[in-house]
């Protein structure tokens, strides 16, 4: 199993072009499954062909019992399957054990999202008489113009941004590339950061290719973005289940809520299908009705 394992994660990796964080995500939990197998089969190199439906729903119910998120465990179901299905297209399986199991229900949970007021307040917040503020500053309205992931934030290069288009690319999730758009507020913030980028860490650019830097002149982390985040949060008293996730349901939210096609904005998403989009007219329609039982008088 260890093997087929490791022949699973270089496929991702080299031939489906995944992320570094996808192949971790996977690495981690086929590892658990691995870790599982062992134990129950009282075998420190189990085989493949131990591999069946009734061992798969075991490890369901284990997961089950130790008291693992819905989600989490619905993503572990999805690794386990995915697998199976590279096994049985390399002839390793000849069925699919994995085929039939059903994971636990999940909770329809709407993202957090903030108002058009909470996020003036936070586009507002860095002090940009300071450079590194400038920089905070820049990252906020990046994030919030173009609907971009975190990593996909500090994974921008200089050549990425065309200011006088207001146009990003961005390399999203399978590296796939897409155009992010900027409104003028974004622009003017990456231009004022770039205006004392270089002149900030004179000396101490270690990556200069990188949009976004940190104090020592490396690439940002997506926990360092995550970090300026929480300390203008508190420093305003918004909600601290905000992270720089919330900013990308937030672009989405308010497009909507103004009209946009749903179609579009599945586009500057980056969303493959359009039912990840579809989410968020959940929220529309919510607020739609929120909005209705309060005003309308037959209500």
């Amino acid at each position: 199993m260890e093997t087929a394992v490791t022949d699973f994660l270089r496929h991702l990796g080299l031939e489906k072009n995944a992320s570094d964080l996808t192949v971790k995500s996977y690495r981690e939990d086929l590892t658990q499954l691995l870790v599982f197998a062992k134990e129950r089969l009282k075998n420190a190199s189990p085989g493949t062909n131990q591999l069946t439906t009734r061992m798969l729903r075991a490890f369901i119910a284990w997961l089950s019992d130790q008291g693992y998120a819905k989600s989490t465990i619905a993503r572990r179901l999805a690794a386990v399957r995915s697998w199976c299905r590279f096994l049985c297209r390399g002839g390793v399986l000849e069925s699919n054990p994995a085929d039939g199991l059903r994971g636990p229900r999940q909770e329809k949970n709407l993202p957090h999202f903030l108002s058009l007021a909470e996020v003036a307040q936070l586009l507002g917040a860095p002090n940009i008489a300071d450079p590194l503020g400038k920089r905070d500053k820049a990252m906020l309205e990046t994030l919030y113009s173009a609907g971009l992931r975190v990593s996909e934030l500090v994974g921008l290069n200089l050549e990425d941004v065309d200011l006088s288009e207001g146009i990003l690319t961005v390399r999203g999730k399978g590296r796939r590339e897409r155009l992010g758009l900027l409104g003028s507020p974004a622009q003017a913030a990456i231009t004022d950061w770039l205006s004392v980028r270089d002149g900030v860490l004179a000396g101490r650019v270690r990556n200069a290719n990188a949009m976004f830097l940190n104090k020592n002149g490396g690439r940002l982390t997506t926990r360092s973005v995550g970090r300026m985040l929480g300390k203008y949060l508190q420093q305003l008293g918004l909600d601290p289940r905000t992270s720089p996730h919330t900013l990308r349901h937030s672009f989405a939210t308010h497009l909507l809520n103004a009209g946009a096609d749903i179609r579009g904005v599945q586009e500057l998403l980056g969303h493959k299908n359009l039912t990840t989009t579809q989410i968020y007219t959940h929220i529309t329609t919510q607020r739609l009705q929120e909005s209705y039982h309060k005003a309308h008088p037959r209500a």
